[in-house]
C-alpha cells in the first residue's frame, strides 16, 4: 500500500503548480537577463516564447546526396540482379529558436548597445576558443563543454568593456559560438553522418541560445 509523506490535497496542489513553475522560472530568468542587457522584462518574455516555438522550426539552407544504400538484401540482389538504391540526403538547416532569434538579438545589440571595437575583439577571440573546444562526435554532431564558452565570453567582456559587459558577452558568445563551433566545423561533421545538420538545433549542434543567455547571467 502506498503512503504519501504529505496530504493528498497538498500533493495534488504540487502536481498542479509544477508545470507553472517550469514556465515561470525560465521567464523570470529571461526577464532578469534582458534587464541586464538594458531591455525590458517583457522583451525577455517574448524572447523566451518565440525561441521556444522557434526551436521546432528548422529552415533548410542546403541539401545534397551523401550516400546510396541498396534497398534489397544481398540474396535479393543475387536473384534479381540490378536493384534500386536508396539515396540518403544530408540537409544543412538553421534552427529558428536556437540560432536565428539569438543572432537577430546579437545584431540589434551590436547596432544599439554593444561597443564595436571591444565586441569585435571579444568575438574574434571567442571564435578561436570555440573552434579549439569543439569536437565532432559521431551520431551527435559538434560537442563542446557547456559552461566554458559563456565563462570565456564573460571574462573577455569584463576585460574589454567592464562598464557594460552584458551586451559584449552576449554578442561575442552567440556570434563566436556560431562561427567557431558550428560554421567552421561543417566540413568535419559532414564526413561523419547523413541526415539533418541543424545549426543551433538540440541534439546536433551546441546551443547558441544557451551560450548567450548564460553569458549575460554571469556578466
Amino acid at each position: 500500500m502506498l503512503f504519501l509523506p504529505i496530504s493528498l490535497l497538498f500533493f495534488l496542489i504540487l502536481i498542479f503548480i509544477l508545470p507553472v513553475l517550469l514556465i515561470f522560472i525560465p521567464v523570470h530568468v529571461m526577464g532578469y537577463a534582458f534587464q541586464k542587457l538594458g531591455l525590458s522584462a517583457m522583451a525577455g518574455f517574448s524572447y523566451f516564447v518565440f525561441s521556444l516555438l522557434g526551436s521546432t522550426i528548422n529552415i533548410p539552407l542546403r541539401e545534397e546526396v551523401c550516400a546510396e544504400e541498396p534497398t534489397f538484401s544481398p540474396l535479393m540482389r543475387l536473384l534479381y540482379g540490378q536493384v534500386p538504391r536508396l539515396k540518403q540526403k544530408r540537409v544543412l538547416a538553421i534552427n529558428v529558436g536556437g540560432a536565428v532569434i539569438p543572432l537577430m538579438l546579437a545584431i540589434y545589440l551590436l547596432l544599439t548597445k554593444a561597443p564595436l571595437m571591444p565586441t569585435a575583439i571579444a568575438t574574434a577571440l571567442m571564435i578561436v576558443i570555440t573552434t579549439f573546444l569543439a569536437r565532432p562526435v559521431p551520431n551527435v554532431g559538434i560537442a563542446m563543454p557547456a559552461l566554458i564558452p559563456p565563462l570565456c565570453a564573460v571574462i573577455l567582456a569584463w576585460l574589454l568593456h567592464h562598464q557594460s559587459p552584458a551586451p559584449v558577452a552576449y554578442v561575442s558568445g552567440v556570434v563566436g559560438t556560431l562561427i567557431g563551433a558550428d560554421l567552421l566545423n561543417l566540413n568535419r561533421i559532414k564526413k561523419m553522418s547523413c541526415g539533418v545538420m541543424s545549426i543551433g538545433g538540440a541534439g546536433v549542434f551546441d546551443g547558441i541560445y544557451l551560450v548567450g543567455i548564460i553569458a549575460v547571467l554571469l556578466a
